[in-house]
Protein backbone atom coordinates (compact mmCIF):
# COMPACT_ATOMS: atom_id res chain seq x y z
CA UNK A 1 0.00 0.00 0.00
CA UNK A 2 1.15 3.74 -0.76
CA UNK A 3 2.88 5.59 2.34
CA UNK A 4 0.33 8.46 3.45
CA UNK A 5 -2.32 6.16 5.18
CA UNK A 6 -1.74 7.67 8.39
CA UNK A 7 -2.21 10.85 9.51
CA UNK A 8 -1.34 10.80 13.26
CA UNK A 9 -0.22 8.06 16.04
CA UNK A 10 -4.00 7.98 16.84
CA UNK A 11 -4.78 6.69 13.19
CA UNK A 12 -1.95 3.85 13.89
CA UNK A 13 -3.13 2.86 17.47
CA UNK A 14 -6.97 2.32 15.77
CA UNK A 15 -5.22 0.41 12.90
CA UNK A 16 -3.27 -1.96 15.33
CA UNK A 17 -6.58 -2.43 18.18
CA UNK A 18 -8.16 -3.59 14.91
CA UNK A 19 -6.11 -7.25 15.46
CA UNK A 20 -6.51 -9.70 18.71
CA UNK A 21 -5.48 -7.93 22.31
CA UNK A 22 -5.17 -10.16 25.33
CA UNK A 23 -5.42 -6.79 27.27
CA UNK A 24 -9.12 -7.23 26.40
CA UNK A 25 -9.13 -10.42 27.27
CA UNK A 26 -9.46 -11.46 23.84
CA UNK A 27 -7.28 -15.20 23.39
CA UNK A 28 -3.96 -16.23 21.69
CA UNK A 29 -1.63 -18.40 21.72
CA UNK A 30 1.99 -16.95 22.47
CA UNK A 31 4.70 -18.11 20.44
CA UNK A 32 7.75 -16.19 18.75
CA UNK A 33 8.08 -17.69 15.84
CA UNK A 34 5.59 -15.24 13.89
CA UNK A 35 7.30 -12.10 15.89
CA UNK A 36 10.74 -13.40 14.52
CA UNK A 37 9.90 -14.12 11.02
CA UNK A 38 8.47 -10.46 10.85
CA UNK A 39 11.01 -8.77 12.37
CA UNK A 40 13.66 -10.79 9.57
CA UNK A 41 11.55 -9.13 6.83
CA UNK A 42 11.57 -5.92 9.04
CA UNK A 43 15.44 -6.31 8.84
CA UNK A 44 16.19 -7.15 12.25
CA UNK A 45 15.34 -3.51 14.08
CA UNK A 46 15.82 -5.10 17.27
CA UNK A 47 18.89 -6.23 17.07
CA UNK A 48 20.01 -2.63 16.05
CA UNK A 49 20.83 -1.31 19.65
CA UNK A 50 22.27 -2.83 22.96
CA UNK A 51 19.45 -3.27 25.36
CA UNK A 52 18.08 -4.14 28.75
CA UNK A 53 15.20 -6.32 29.00
CA UNK A 54 12.89 -5.82 32.49
CA UNK A 55 10.33 -7.98 33.10
CA UNK A 56 8.59 -8.98 37.09
CA UNK A 57 4.81 -8.39 38.09
CA UNK A 58 5.41 -5.01 39.91
CA UNK A 59 8.32 -2.43 39.67
CA UNK A 60 9.30 -3.43 35.96
CA UNK A 61 7.69 0.04 34.63
CA UNK A 62 9.24 2.08 37.26
CA UNK A 63 12.81 0.06 36.66
CA UNK A 64 12.59 0.47 33.04
CA UNK A 65 11.81 4.46 33.32
CA UNK A 66 14.65 4.76 35.63
CA UNK A 67 17.30 3.01 33.51
CA UNK A 68 16.45 4.60 30.40
CA UNK A 69 16.84 8.56 32.20
CA UNK A 70 20.18 6.95 33.23
CA UNK A 71 21.54 5.70 29.90
CA UNK A 72 20.50 9.06 28.81
CA UNK A 73 21.75 11.05 31.37
CA UNK A 74 24.94 8.83 29.93
CA UNK A 75 25.11 10.36 26.42
CA UNK A 76 23.02 7.70 24.97
CA UNK A 77 19.67 8.33 23.15
CA UNK A 78 17.76 5.87 24.76
CA UNK A 79 14.44 4.43 23.27
CA UNK A 80 12.10 2.96 26.14
CA UNK A 81 9.60 0.58 25.32
CA UNK A 82 6.79 0.26 28.00
CA UNK A 83 2.77 -0.58 28.74
CA UNK A 84 0.14 -0.04 29.54
CA UNK A 85 -0.52 3.25 28.70
CA UNK A 86 -2.61 6.30 30.18
CA UNK A 87 -3.58 8.94 28.31
CA UNK A 88 -2.23 8.14 24.47
CA UNK A 89 -1.03 5.04 22.49
CA UNK A 90 2.00 6.73 22.21
CA UNK A 91 3.20 6.88 25.99
CA UNK A 92 4.38 2.96 24.95
CA UNK A 93 6.83 4.23 22.78
CA UNK A 94 9.23 7.15 23.72
CA UNK A 95 12.88 8.74 24.00
CA UNK A 96 13.17 7.73 28.02
CA UNK A 97 10.27 9.00 28.32
CA UNK A 98 9.80 12.22 26.36
CA UNK A 99 7.47 11.89 23.51
CA UNK A 100 9.05 9.93 19.82
CA UNK A 101 7.81 12.61 16.63
CA UNK A 102 4.74 11.70 14.78
CA UNK A 103 6.15 11.21 11.87
CA UNK A 104 8.56 8.53 13.61
CA UNK A 105 5.58 6.34 15.04
CA UNK A 106 3.75 6.78 11.03
CA UNK A 107 6.83 6.03 8.99
CA UNK A 108 7.49 2.54 11.16
CA UNK A 109 3.73 1.62 10.93
CA UNK A 110 4.05 2.27 7.19
CA UNK A 111 6.91 0.50 6.71
CA UNK A 112 5.23 -2.07 8.60
CA UNK A 113 1.91 -2.12 6.76
CA UNK A 114 2.70 -4.25 3.81
CA UNK A 115 3.95 -7.27 5.65
CA UNK A 116 0.00 -7.60 7.76
CA UNK A 117 -2.45 -5.27 5.47
CA UNK A 118 -4.90 -7.22 3.85
CA UNK A 119 -2.96 -10.73 4.91
CA UNK A 120 -4.88 -13.70 5.86
CA UNK A 121 -4.16 -15.52 8.91
CA UNK A 122 -2.44 -18.61 6.22
CA UNK A 123 -0.27 -16.31 5.49
CA UNK A 124 2.13 -15.79 8.72
CA UNK A 125 3.57 -17.87 10.52
CA UNK A 126 1.86 -20.74 13.12
CA UNK A 127 -1.09 -19.72 10.57
CA UNK A 128 -2.67 -16.93 13.29
CA UNK A 129 -2.70 -13.31 12.65
CA UNK A 130 -0.16 -11.13 14.43
CA UNK A 131 -1.69 -9.44 18.07
CA UNK A 132 -2.05 -5.98 18.58
CA UNK A 133 0.91 -5.98 21.15
CA UNK A 134 3.00 -7.59 18.45
CA UNK A 135 2.30 -4.74 15.62
CA UNK A 136 2.78 -2.52 18.68
CA UNK A 137 6.38 -3.86 19.57
CA UNK A 138 7.27 -4.00 15.67
CA UNK A 139 6.41 -0.18 15.45
CA UNK A 140 8.68 0.64 18.45
CA UNK A 141 11.47 -1.38 17.35
CA UNK A 142 11.36 0.14 14.30
CA UNK A 143 11.07 3.81 15.72
CA UNK A 144 13.80 3.41 17.76
CA UNK A 145 15.88 2.51 14.65
CA UNK A 146 14.53 5.15 12.54
CA UNK A 147 15.10 7.72 15.64
CA UNK A 148 18.89 7.00 15.99
CA UNK A 149 18.66 5.52 19.09
CA UNK A 150 22.21 4.04 20.90
CA UNK A 151 20.23 1.89 23.59
CA UNK A 152 16.51 0.70 24.60
CA UNK A 153 15.30 -0.46 27.78
CA UNK A 154 12.20 -2.70 26.46
CA UNK A 155 9.53 -3.94 29.29
CA UNK A 156 7.69 -7.54 28.66
CA UNK A 157 4.35 -6.93 28.52
CA UNK A 158 2.72 -9.98 29.93
CA UNK A 159 4.97 -12.79 31.88
CA UNK A 160 8.72 -12.79 29.73
CA UNK A 161 9.70 -16.64 27.93
CA UNK A 162 7.47 -16.25 25.21
CA UNK A 163 6.36 -12.30 25.72
CA UNK A 164 6.76 -10.03 21.81
CA UNK A 165 9.51 -8.36 23.30
CA UNK A 166 11.59 -11.40 23.75
CA UNK A 167 13.04 -11.28 20.14
CA UNK A 168 15.66 -9.15 21.63
CA UNK A 169 19.01 -9.88 21.97
CA UNK A 170 19.18 -8.02 25.50
CA UNK A 171 22.57 -7.16 26.96
CA UNK A 172 21.36 -7.66 30.79
CA UNK A 173 18.02 -8.53 32.23
CA UNK A 174 15.85 -7.13 35.12
CA UNK A 175 13.07 -9.01 36.84
CA UNK A 176 11.49 -7.26 39.41
CA UNK A 177 9.86 -8.66 42.49
CA UNK A 178 7.21 -12.24 41.20
CA UNK A 179 3.37 -11.98 42.37
CA UNK A 180 1.07 -14.89 41.55
CA UNK A 181 -0.31 -12.61 38.24
CA UNK A 182 -1.96 -13.75 34.98
CA UNK A 183 -1.93 -17.08 36.46
CA UNK A 184 -4.64 -18.29 33.47
CA UNK A 185 -1.45 -17.88 30.93
CA UNK A 186 1.18 -17.78 33.12
CA UNK A 187 0.75 -21.09 36.17
CA UNK A 188 -0.68 -21.12 39.34
CA UNK A 189 2.38 -21.08 41.23
CA UNK A 190 5.11 -18.72 42.22
CA UNK A 191 7.58 -20.98 40.54
CA UNK A 192 5.68 -21.33 37.45
CA UNK A 193 5.69 -17.68 36.98
CA UNK A 194 9.29 -17.35 37.70
CA UNK A 195 9.92 -19.82 34.75
CA UNK A 196 8.07 -17.51 32.76
CA UNK A 197 9.64 -14.43 33.60
CA UNK A 198 13.52 -16.12 33.51
CA UNK A 199 12.77 -16.55 29.67
CA UNK A 200 14.22 -13.05 29.09
CA UNK A 201 17.63 -14.31 30.80
CA UNK A 202 20.04 -14.50 27.74
CA UNK A 203 22.97 -16.72 27.78
CA UNK A 204 26.21 -15.30 29.22
CA UNK A 205 24.64 -11.80 29.95
CA UNK A 206 23.94 -10.62 33.47
CA UNK A 207 20.67 -11.16 35.26
CA UNK A 208 19.53 -8.24 38.13
CA UNK A 209 16.86 -9.55 40.22
CA UNK A 210 15.75 -7.91 43.11
CA UNK A 211 14.38 -9.23 46.58
CA UNK A 212 12.37 -12.50 45.35
CA UNK A 213 9.96 -15.08 47.17
CA UNK A 214 12.59 -18.28 47.87
CA UNK A 215 10.69 -20.00 45.30
CA UNK A 216 11.08 -17.30 42.64
CA UNK A 217 14.81 -17.05 43.43
CA UNK A 218 15.99 -21.04 42.78
CA UNK A 219 13.85 -20.59 39.62
CA UNK A 220 16.45 -17.62 38.79
CA UNK A 221 19.32 -18.99 40.53
CA UNK A 222 18.56 -22.40 38.62
CA UNK A 223 18.54 -20.86 35.25
CA UNK A 224 21.38 -18.44 35.60
CA UNK A 225 23.15 -21.46 35.81
CA UNK A 226 22.21 -23.50 32.93
CA UNK A 227 22.93 -20.55 31.07
CA UNK A 228 25.98 -19.49 32.38
CA UNK A 229 24.54 -15.89 32.90
CA UNK A 230 26.20 -14.42 36.16
CA UNK A 231 22.65 -13.54 38.75
CA UNK A 232 23.04 -10.42 40.45
CA UNK A 233 20.93 -10.03 43.51
CA UNK A 234 20.05 -6.12 44.89
CA UNK A 235 20.28 -7.23 48.30
CA UNK A 236 23.71 -8.38 48.11
CA UNK A 237 25.09 -5.58 45.31
CA UNK A 238 23.42 -2.36 46.82
CA UNK A 239 23.19 -0.77 50.85
CA UNK A 240 20.61 1.16 51.15
CA UNK A 241 20.21 3.20 53.86
CA UNK A 242 17.64 5.93 54.96
CA UNK A 243 14.41 6.15 52.68
CA UNK A 244 12.52 9.58 52.70
CA UNK A 245 9.40 9.78 51.19
CA UNK A 246 7.02 12.58 50.12
CA UNK A 247 4.45 14.38 47.56
CA UNK A 248 7.24 14.81 45.51
CA UNK A 249 9.15 12.06 45.16
CA UNK A 250 11.49 9.46 47.01
CA UNK A 251 15.03 9.93 48.30
CA UNK A 252 17.51 7.10 49.62
CA UNK A 253 21.33 7.00 50.43
CA UNK A 254 22.48 4.00 48.31
CA UNK A 255 26.15 2.41 48.18
CA UNK A 256 27.72 -0.68 45.59
CA UNK A 257 30.43 -2.09 47.41
CA UNK A 258 33.29 -3.00 45.31
CA UNK A 259 31.78 -1.00 41.86
CA UNK A 260 34.79 1.75 42.18
CA UNK A 261 32.90 5.39 42.24
CA UNK A 262 29.30 4.43 42.88
CA UNK A 263 30.78 2.41 46.59
CA UNK A 264 30.73 5.74 48.79
CA UNK A 265 27.37 6.56 50.15
CA UNK A 266 25.28 8.87 48.69
CA UNK A 267 21.89 10.24 48.02
CA UNK A 268 19.55 9.29 45.20
CA UNK A 269 16.19 11.03 44.22
CA UNK A 270 13.35 9.77 41.79
CA UNK A 271 9.74 11.87 41.60
CA UNK A 272 8.27 8.31 41.69
CA UNK A 273 7.13 7.73 44.94
CA UNK A 274 7.25 4.74 47.59
CA UNK A 275 10.22 2.98 49.62
CA UNK A 276 10.38 0.35 47.35
CA UNK A 277 11.79 2.85 44.57
CA UNK A 278 14.58 2.85 46.42
CA UNK A 279 15.46 -0.84 45.68
CA UNK A 280 14.28 -0.18 41.66
CA UNK A 281 16.57 3.22 41.67
CA UNK A 282 18.99 0.52 42.49
CA UNK A 283 18.48 -2.24 40.34
CA UNK A 284 18.46 0.40 37.70
CA UNK A 285 21.98 1.63 38.36
CA UNK A 286 22.45 -1.86 38.33
CA UNK A 287 21.94 -2.68 34.79
CA UNK A 288 22.51 0.78 33.61
CA UNK A 289 26.28 -0.10 33.92
CA UNK A 290 26.17 -3.30 32.22
CA UNK A 291 25.20 -1.41 28.84
CA UNK A 292 27.56 1.59 30.26
CA UNK A 293 30.56 0.44 32.24
CA UNK A 294 32.21 4.03 32.47
CA UNK A 295 28.46 5.20 34.25
CA UNK A 296 29.83 8.05 36.85
CA UNK A 297 26.90 8.68 40.13
CA UNK A 298 26.59 11.90 39.09
CA UNK A 299 25.01 10.95 35.26
CA UNK A 300 23.11 8.09 37.42
CA UNK A 301 21.74 10.94 39.77
CA UNK A 302 20.89 12.96 37.04
CA UNK A 303 19.02 10.27 35.31
CA UNK A 304 16.84 9.16 38.06
CA UNK A 305 15.91 13.02 38.97
CA UNK A 306 14.51 13.02 35.74
CA UNK A 307 12.54 9.38 36.10
CA UNK A 308 8.76 9.47 35.97
CA UNK A 309 5.73 7.44 35.42
CA UNK A 310 1.95 7.94 34.97
CA UNK A 311 -0.07 6.43 37.71
CA UNK A 312 2.70 4.80 39.57
CA UNK A 313 1.73 6.62 42.56
CA UNK A 314 1.20 9.82 40.73
CA UNK A 315 0.56 12.70 42.79
CA UNK A 316 -2.04 14.98 40.60
CA UNK A 317 -1.13 18.80 41.39
CA UNK A 318 -4.61 19.13 42.49
CA UNK A 319 -5.98 20.39 45.58
CA UNK A 320 -7.13 18.31 47.86
CA UNK A 321 -4.45 15.78 46.00
CA UNK A 322 -5.01 13.23 43.87
CA UNK A 323 -3.15 9.98 43.83
CA UNK A 324 -2.90 7.64 40.53
CA UNK A 325 -2.30 4.13 41.38
CA UNK A 326 -2.06 1.23 39.20
CA UNK A 327 -2.21 -1.55 41.85
CA UNK A 328 -3.70 -4.42 40.97
CA UNK A 329 -2.23 -7.57 43.06
CA UNK A 330 -2.41 -7.59 46.92
CA UNK A 331 1.27 -6.98 47.12
CA UNK A 332 1.47 -3.82 45.38
CA UNK A 333 -1.87 -2.45 46.97
CA UNK A 334 0.08 -2.89 50.72
CA UNK A 335 2.84 -0.84 49.02
CA UNK A 336 0.34 1.77 47.83
CA UNK A 337 -1.41 2.07 51.13
CA UNK A 338 2.29 2.44 53.23
CA UNK A 339 3.28 4.92 50.61
CA UNK A 340 -0.57 7.03 51.15
CA UNK A 341 -0.23 6.61 54.87
CA UNK A 342 3.31 7.94 55.42
CA UNK A 343 2.07 11.15 53.17
CA UNK A 344 -1.40 11.53 53.45
CA UNK A 345 -1.79 9.80 56.73
CA UNK A 346 -5.63 11.72 57.75
CA UNK A 347 -8.45 10.99 56.61
CA UNK A 348 -9.26 10.45 52.65
CA UNK A 349 -11.54 8.66 50.15
CA UNK A 350 -10.89 6.19 47.68
CA UNK A 351 -12.29 4.88 44.11
CA UNK A 352 -11.42 1.59 43.35
CA UNK A 353 -12.19 -0.73 40.42
CA UNK A 354 -9.96 -3.71 39.03
CA UNK A 355 -10.51 -6.30 36.00
CA UNK A 356 -12.65 -9.54 36.70
CA UNK A 357 -9.61 -11.67 37.04
CA UNK A 358 -8.06 -9.84 39.76
CA UNK A 359 -7.93 -10.62 43.55
CA UNK A 360 -9.95 -7.81 44.81
CA UNK A 361 -10.97 -9.78 48.09
CA UNK A 362 -7.68 -9.70 49.52
CA UNK A 363 -6.89 -6.65 48.48
CA UNK A 364 -10.33 -5.32 49.72
CA UNK A 365 -9.14 -6.55 53.31
CA UNK A 366 -6.04 -4.58 52.74
CA UNK A 367 -7.58 -1.26 52.59
CA UNK A 368 -10.39 -2.15 55.02
CA UNK A 369 -11.23 0.84 57.50
CA UNK A 370 -8.48 3.01 56.27
CA UNK A 371 -10.86 5.39 54.09
CA UNK A 372 -13.94 7.28 55.36
CA UNK A 373 -15.88 6.28 51.68
CA UNK A 374 -15.38 3.88 49.29
CA UNK A 375 -16.66 4.05 45.96
CA UNK A 376 -16.54 0.64 43.40
CA UNK A 377 -16.64 1.22 40.03
CA UNK A 378 -15.79 -0.21 36.59
CA UNK A 379 -11.75 -0.02 35.52
CA UNK A 380 -13.58 2.05 32.21
CA UNK A 381 -14.37 -0.30 29.43
CA UNK A 382 -11.38 -1.56 28.17
CA UNK A 383 -11.17 -4.42 30.71
CA UNK A 384 -13.49 -7.09 31.75
CA UNK A 385 -14.62 -6.46 34.94
CA UNK A 386 -17.44 -7.28 37.91
CA UNK A 387 -18.28 -4.26 39.76
CA UNK A 388 -21.08 -6.29 41.73
CA UNK A 389 -18.38 -8.83 43.25
CA UNK A 390 -15.64 -6.19 43.35
CA UNK A 391 -18.23 -4.01 45.54
CA UNK A 392 -19.60 -7.58 47.80
CA UNK A 393 -15.65 -8.00 48.62
CA UNK A 394 -15.80 -4.60 50.22
CA UNK A 395 -18.65 -4.95 52.36
CA UNK A 396 -21.27 -3.53 50.22
CA UNK A 397 -23.94 -5.60 51.87
CA UNK A 398 -23.42 -3.50 55.55
CA UNK A 399 -22.57 -0.45 54.20
CA UNK A 400 -18.80 -0.60 53.55
CA UNK A 401 -18.81 1.22 50.34
CA UNK A 402 -20.83 2.94 47.79
CA UNK A 403 -21.86 1.14 44.09
CA UNK A 404 -21.61 3.35 40.90
CA UNK A 405 -21.13 1.38 37.90
CA UNK A 406 -20.72 4.56 35.42
CA UNK A 407 -16.72 5.03 35.95
CA UNK A 408 -17.27 9.08 34.76
CA UNK A 409 -19.84 9.41 37.10
CA UNK A 410 -18.31 7.34 40.08
CA UNK A 411 -14.80 9.37 40.10
CA UNK A 412 -16.50 12.48 39.45
CA UNK A 413 -19.34 12.19 42.74
CA UNK A 414 -15.95 10.89 44.80
CA UNK A 415 -13.81 13.87 43.59
CA UNK A 416 -16.30 16.08 44.64
CA UNK A 417 -17.60 14.50 48.27
CA UNK A 418 -13.41 14.37 48.88
CA UNK A 419 -12.81 18.41 47.17
CA UNK A 420 -15.66 19.73 49.36
CA UNK A 421 -14.49 18.21 52.95
CA UNK A 422 -10.53 19.09 51.57
CA UNK A 423 -9.53 15.47 51.74
CA UNK A 424 -7.25 13.50 49.30
CA UNK A 425 -8.52 10.99 47.23
CA UNK A 426 -6.87 7.53 46.41
CA UNK A 427 -7.77 5.86 42.83
CA UNK A 428 -6.54 2.49 43.06
CA UNK A 429 -6.92 -1.19 41.49
CA UNK A 430 -6.30 -0.43 37.63
CA UNK A 431 -4.01 1.45 35.43
CA UNK A 432 -6.88 1.76 33.23
CA UNK A 433 -9.12 3.21 35.95
CA UNK A 434 -5.92 5.45 36.20
CA UNK A 435 -6.32 6.35 32.82
CA UNK A 436 -9.90 7.33 33.01
CA UNK A 437 -9.31 9.80 36.13
CA UNK A 438 -6.35 11.10 34.66
CA UNK A 439 -8.43 12.26 31.48
CA UNK A 440 -11.39 13.32 33.67
CA UNK A 441 -9.74 14.94 36.06
CA UNK A 442 -6.83 16.89 34.42
CA UNK A 443 -9.35 18.04 31.63
CA UNK A 444 -11.34 19.93 34.39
Amino acid sequence: MAKGRFASSEDVFDYVMGFVNVEKGQKTEFKLDRMRDLCAKLGNPEAGWPCIHVAGSKGKGSVSAMASRILEAHGLRTGLYTSPHLLRWKERISLAGDEMDEEILVESMEDLLPLVDGKSATEFVGGELPTYFELTTLVGFLAFRKAGCKAAVIETGLGGRLDSTNVVPSLASVITPIELEHTEWLGDSIAKIAFEKAGIIKPGKPCFVSRQKAEAMKVFVETCKERGSPLVAVENAARIGKIELSRSGTEAVIAFPGMGAFEARRSYRTPLVGSVQAENMALAILAARALAPDLTPAEAAFGLSRSRLPARFEVLDLEPPVVLDGAHTPASMRLCLESFDRIFPGPADLVFACAHDKNHAEMAAILEGRFRSVTITRPGTFKQSEPAKVAASFGLAEGGCSLIEDTKEALLAARERARKDGLPLLVAGSFYLCSEAAKLLLQR
